[in-house]
């Protein structure tokens, strides 16, 4: 994670009051400062429309290796299984 302390590049916005007592409410449960909660949900955000946006390269027998793994009938995983026949605490 980057330092927070190195302002090299300030970034300002104008928001509307309810947005930023919004935004101060939630990096408070986080124990954040509002620059900290904004640039950590910023940069999350960022991450995210870059990795959508990856393209996959694989040779035609990887591609024919990641068809079969993912046609193929899957396997149930036992702990989830079990989690999943739980009774929810509220019922």
């Amino acid at each position: 994670m980057r330092s927070a302390a190195r302002k090299e590049h300030p970034l300002s916005m104008r928001l509307p009051p309810e947005d930023v007592e919004l935004i101060d409410r939630a990096a408070g449960a986080r124990g954040r400062s509002r620059t900290e909660f904004v640039r950590e949900a910023a940069v999350r955000a960022a991450e995210q429309v870059l990795l959508e946006r990856t393209l996959v390269r694989m040779s035609p027998q990887g591609f024919a290796a990641f068809a079969r793994a993912i046609a193929g009938r899957g396997k149930p995983v036992r702990a989830l299984v079990d989690v999943l026949k739980r009774k929810a605490p509220w019922e």
